[in-house]
């Protein structure tokens, strides 16, 4: 299975992110049912890792993902931009086959 990447711009905004919160938070990202495109990205803090979690680190930016969640993102890159339209986070997925205008929910 592909695994997933994280681009620097993201690493660097999710260390900055974990800097103000307790020690031992990781990000948590997670696919869900819904969204307008069928599934969303879904970004949480998280203490607790699982047996079964993938855990991403890049520098001091560390990241969790579930199995099911993992299916959905082989070969995915989680990146920050920060555009006209806003700053945020993005998951380029190459297994969606069409997503929506604000980036955060996607069809396979």
């Amino acid at each position: 299975m592909d695994s997933v990447t994280v681009s620097e711009r993201a690493a660097r905004r999710i260390a900055e992110i974990l800097s103000r919160e307790p020690a031992g938070t990781m990000l948590r990202l997670s696919v869900e049912g819904g969204g307008c495109s069928g599934f969303q990205y879904k970004f949480d803090m998280d203490r607790e890792q699982t047996r079964d979690d993938l855990l991403i680190r890049r520098d001091q930016a560390v990241i969790l993902i579930d199995q099911l969640s993992l299916g959905y993102l082989a070969g995915s890159e989680i990146d920050f931009v920060d555009d006209l339209i806003g700053a945020s986070f993005r998951v380029n997925n190459p297994n969606a086959k069409a997503s929506c205008g604000c980036g955060t929910s996607f069809a396979l």
